[in-house]
């Protein structure tokens, strides 16, 4: 159906065992949204997987639910842990986040990220920094939230929205190094083009400061010396968090016109 009417989408995954699983993950929310909020940011989750745990009745703990995901082809399983395995089922358990009030604190980022990320493109640092703020002050969310891969998967959440009309890459190969964000424009090549860097106990001007003597922006290039393949702006954002005042600061600065 999908070839012949020209309507390509991910059908699959509104089938039956979605429905059956999220039932699971909704009345067992405390054991998983932080390590869904994890695999969604990119980071695999260990867990000991359970086979028998598909066919169960009752799914009560964190490693049955999974164990059910990977069996049903939700989740991969790898070394010990489980990941989100392709960008149609990235794009699905985004979803989830951003329409699911039961998952607490992990939704209520997600459904800032809209305002996030506007706030981003206008330069407007005091509000991106009072949605960082109130992620970090509302039950404590994500960890112990001191180490950049928990302060990672809380950006990542608050610009959850982003995806709608970027492609986001996570520690992308980019100047001379790598940048912990990229947002590419999808949807309309005249957007601008995000750069963003996480700094723990270093201000947003050093991570601005990063991004331009690493040559980040190149990224946004066909080859060096050509021109871009995106019109729109390069915007640099430098995002730093302060563990001893638990304060965060945030700085836009246009790379390219």
């Amino acid at each position: 159906m999908a070839l012949s009417n020209n309507n390509l989408g991910n059908y699959w995954t509104n089938s039956g065992p979605y429905d059956e699983i999220y039932y699971y993950v909704e009345h067992n929310v405390d054991t998983v949204r932080e390590s869904l909020a994890l695999m969604i940011s990119g980071y695999p989750v260990p867990v000991k997987i359970r086979e028998y745990a598909a066919v169960s009745q009752n799914l009560e703990t964190k490693e049955e639910i999974f164990s059910a995901m990977v069996v049903y082809g939700f989740l991969s399983y790898e070394n010990g842990t489980v990941s989100i395995p392709n960008r149609e089922l990235m794009e699905k358990f985004s979803d989830m986040l951003q329409r699911e009030p039961s998952l607490g604190y992990v939704y209520r980022l997600a459904k800032e990220s809209q305002r996030m990320l506007q706030a981003t493109l206008e330069g407007r640092t005091e509000i991106m920094e009072e949605i960082l703020q109130r992620a970090h002050n509302t039950e404590t969310p994500l960890l112990s939230y001191n180490h950049e891969v928990e302060l990672t998967a809380v950006v990542n959440l608050v610009y959850l929205a982003a995806r709608d009309n970027y492609r986001v890459e996570r520690e992308d190969r980019a100047g001379i190094g790598y940048v912990d964000f990229i947002f590419y424009p999808e949807t309309d090549r005249n957007a601008d083009g995000i750069i963003l860097e996480l700094k723990v106990d270093h201000t947003p001007e050093e991570a601005i400061q990063q991004i331009r003597e690493k040559q980040y922006a190149l990224r946004f290039r066909e080859r060096l010396g050509e021109k871009r393949r995106y019109t729109g702006r390069v915007l640099g954002v430098g995002i730093g968090y302060d563990k001893s005042r638990k304060t965060h600061r945030c700085k836009v600065e246009v790379l390219e016109e």
